[in-house]
């Protein structure tokens, strides 16, 4: 048997502004949105007791691919106030196959996020061994969290 990865968890300063860019960037709904208590045990974070949000997001699956925002309501975390500006070890980054990559990038930066790469195309040997085509640009959401964005480009056949 194999485990299924289902979601990634983000702790996140403001669930409701995080939640709103992840809706509008990437057109993720909500698929729950709960308060709950701390049992103390299972997450390596916060106290039993602690009250916490947790907002969970989806794109076209309800089993995969989600992603989770989670906010300490009472007490409140102490979040940076500098963002990351490059990608530190242990840290995610989160790939996203767009339909439309450079529309992305453009509904990222219109929410405040840092860009560090624009659109550009590019070509990969996929894990078929073929070449793919590619738009690709990144940048990190509004609590530090970079994402690659990439478009598999397709290429009319030539005579």
């Amino acid at each position: 048997m194999t485990d299924v990865i289902k979601r990634t968890t983000c702790m996140v300063r403001d669930i409701e502004k995080a939640a709103h860019w992840y809706e509008q960037v990437f057109g993720m709904t909500r698929w729950m949105d709960t308060p709950f208590t701390l049992s103390g045990t299972q997450l390596a974070a916060g106290n039993k007791g602690d009250l916490t949000r947790l907002c969970i997001l989806k794109c076209i699956d309800d089993s995969i691919g989600m992603i989770g925002l989670l906010e300490w309501l009472k007490p409140r975390q102490d979040a940076p106030t500098e963002l990351p500006t490059e990608i530190a070890f242990g840290t995610p980054i989160f790939v996203v196959a767009a339909t439309d990559a450079r529309r992305t990038v453009e509904r990222a930066r219109a929410l405040g996020s840092r860009i560090h790469c624009e659109p550009h195309e590019w070509t990969v040997t996929g894990a078929d061994g073929l070449q793919k085509n590619l738009i690709g640009c990144s940048f990190w959401d509004l609590d530090g969290y970079f994402f690659e964005v990439n478009q598999i480009v397709t290429n009319a056949p030539t005579a």
